[in-house]
This record gives structure tokens, sequence and C-alpha cells, in this order.
């Protein structure tokens, strides 16, 4: 299913030597220093690298994270910082801001913007992989893996990682709260959307379809609150989005919900609940175009011209005819007013975040050879550029979208 997915740019970051001569005071050191330098580019190369997979994207991530450790960990095992922490200074973009970047000298910073790049690098491989032509249980379930594994990495920096920054994030930017919640929530809603097109494929009961459909309704809704207090010119497109999708699997909540009732001979009910699910769709249609006219960071999705989309229009359609047949003939129930209170919740099929944890300590990193880091030296560092300057984008790969088959990540 190409383009069923709203992706925000990767992170673009400047180039970083971890040149210290003079502090690095022995071959070891200087060794550290080199791989970090290597293992950093091979890092970024990944995140554009249209052949690179999850095992390759781990290899790389811990190959660099490692190393970085050893300029973030206290080598005696204590709470105390790092000397080497503050020695660096670093430059990332922001998602939702455009060229121009945040600055911070800190290691941690360096570690948290990485790894969040590595995060959305898992979503926008699931999308790649969504979009391919032929797709079948295997791929479903990569697409389903990495998109929990990105939830479980923002929760880790979130949660572990981005309190330890000395500067608090800005608002707006990629750190604060408000964003990293609403990229956890999407990762898990995105999750679940892979496991109702299965429970749809698999012909599982009408109940657990409804309920997987508005436990996912209810993320995106949860998603789009949070970002309701973001300036407009950088979430407007994002939110409606969000937005979008709680409609469309509200929609398919009151459809399957509506054959339950049927199923369960409240045929009144049943058609009041189709009735809500064609508004609900309706409201979905047109919050598509509200997206694709809407300006804003971010690839566009184009949901509405998917099969997975479509068929849910044809597929209320027909069950409202059919329920209002029944009730012509053999029910006679009134419609109520007012449309079913949805209480649904689901047993089986919620997507919680895979745990995400740092690799240990590369080997190299002992304490005799941090010793030898001398910071009274001086470093000749690459030297704090303007935070104000832009740092050029990355470069990501235009992907031509494939023939829908209705069922690519089902």
């Amino acid at each position: 299913m190409a383009h069923w997915f709203h992706k925000n740019p990767l992170k673009a970051t400047a180039p970083v030597s971890f040149n210290y001569y003079g502090v690095a005071g022995s071959p070891a050191a200087n060794k550290i220093c080199n791989d970090l330098r290597t293992t950093r580019a091979r890092l970024l190369d990944m995140f554009t690298d249209i052949t690179c997979t999850p095992e390759v994207m781990k290899n790389a991530t811990d190959a660099y994270f490692s190393l970085l450790q050893c300029f973030i960990v206290s080598p005696d095992g204590s709470t105390q910082d790092n000397k080497m922490r503050f020695i660096q200074n670093f430059r990332w973009t922001d998602t939702l801001q455009g060229n121009t970047p945040s600055a911070q000298q800190d290691m941690v910073f360096e570690l948290v913007s990485m790894a969040f790049n590595v995060a959305l690098w898992y979503t926008k491989f699931a999308s790649r992989l969504a979009g391919k032509e032929k797709n079948g249980h295997p791929e479903a379930k990569d697409v389903h893996r990495s998109l929990k594994v990105a939830a479980g990495i923002f929760m880790n920096l979130k949660e572990m990682h981005i309190p330890r920054l000395i500067t608090p994030a800005e608002k707006g930017r990629d750190l604060e709260p408000r964003v990293m919640d609403t990229y956890i929530i999407q990762c898990q809603a995105e999750a679940q959307e892979v496991t109702i097109a299965r429970a749809i494929e698999l012909k599982h009961k009408a109940t657990l379809i409804a309920a997987l459909a508005y436990e996912t309704a209810n993320f995106y809704q949860k998603a789009d609150h949070t970002l309701n207090t973001l300036e407009p010119e950088c979430s407007s497109k994002w939110r409606k989005y969000l937005q979008l999708k709680q409609h469309f699997y509200m929609a398919y909540a009151y459809c399957y919900h509506g054959q339950t009732l049927l199923a369960g001979d409240k045929c009144g009910e049943a058609i009041r609940s189709l009735q809500e699910a064609e508004k609900c769709y309706a409201r979905a249609e047109s919050l598509c175009k509200e997206y694709r006219q809407t300006k804003g960071p971010g690839t566009t999705a184009k949901p509405s011209e998917q099969l997975f989309f479509i068929k849910l229009g044809g597929l209320i359609k027909n069950t409202l005819e059919k329920c209002q047949r029944e009730n012509g003939f053999i029910y006679f129930h009134k419609v109520p007013a007012e449309p079913p209170t949805l209480e649904l919740k689901a047993s089986y099929g919620l997507a919680e975040p895979v745990p995400f944890e740092l690799p240990p300590l590369r080997e190299q990193c002992t304490p005799e050879v941090y010793a030898t880091f001398d910071l009274t030296k001086g470093a000749k560092n690459d030297k704090a550029k303007p935070k104000d300057e832009e740092v050029k984008p990355m470069k990501e790969p235009d992907l031509k979208p494939q023939k829908d088959t209705g069922c690519s990540i089902s």
C-alpha cells in the first residue's frame, strides 16, 4: 500500500570529525576517535541506503552507540559525568522545523538525536515494505515489528535519555514531550493497522475487528490532541493525517460493530451504526482532500486512492443496504436517533513497543584508555558554528509507488 503512511523527514546533521589532537593522549584513544568518525558516517549513510535492512541498521547503530557511550558513561560505573561528555558541539535539524538546526555541546544530545533518526528509519522502512506490490505474512510481520521497534526507541529516549540533557528541548523541537509522545502513539497506531488488515483478510470475528479499529482510532485521536498546542505552520499537515486516520478507523469500528449487532438480531441499532460509519467515512474522505492541500513537512500520503480505503466505502454501503432490507422484511425495528456507544476493548492484537536498550560499551573503551584523554591539553575541536546556520537536508530516496493490490499490509 504505497503512500498509506505519512512520514516526516529525517533529521539532518552537520559533519563531526572527532579530532581531539592533544586531548587524545594515546594510540588507543586516537583509535576510538577515528572509529567514532567512521561509524557515525556509516550510520548516516544507512539512513538513505535503499538496500539497508533492519539487521544492517542494528549493526550500524550498535557499532556507533557502543563507542559513543565511551564519552557518556562514567568508566567507574558511577553517576558522575564522563569528562568527555561536553567536548563536542553537535547540530541537528528537527523534523518539523526545516533546515535550521538545534545545537548542543553534549554527547547525550548526539545520542538522542541519532537514535531518533534510527527510529524514523524504522518507520520509513515499514512504509516502503508496505508499499511493495507483493506482500505476504512475512512482510506484514516485518512492517508490524519495525513500527513497534520505532515506538520502543522513541519511548526509551523520552523516558531515559532526554531527561539527562542539560539544555531542555525548545518548544516544537523533536525532543520535547508533545512531539515525542505523538511519534510513539503514531507508531503504535500504524502497527495496529497492520493487525486490522490481517484480521480482515483472515476473516476474524467482527467483534475483534471493531474493537481493534476503535482502539486504533483512539490512538490517532490522542496523537492529534497531543499536537494541538504546537504552531499550526509546522503541525497542521501532520494533524490532518492523524485526523483522517481517526475517522477512517472509526468508520471501520462502526461498520463491524453494525455487523455484530445484526448478528445479534439488533437490526435497528445495526442500521444506526452503519449510518454513523457512513458519516465517519465521508469525513475521512473530506480530510484526505484537506490533507493533500495543507502545506507542511513530510511526505504526502494518498490513503483515499488505496483499495484498502476504497473497499471500506463499498463494505459500509453493502452492509447498510443488507440491514435495511432485513429490517423491512423481518425485524421492523425502530432506528435509534443516536448512534450506539462504542465501549469496545480489544483483548488481542494491541501493539506494544519493543523495548530498546543501548549496546554495551565497546571492549576498547577501558578505564586505562579513558585515563589517557587529557582535557587540559586543549582540543583543536570543530568550532561551534552559529546555531541558525542551515544544515543540508538528507537526500531521501524517491520511491515510485507500485501497483496497489489492496492487501499489501495484510
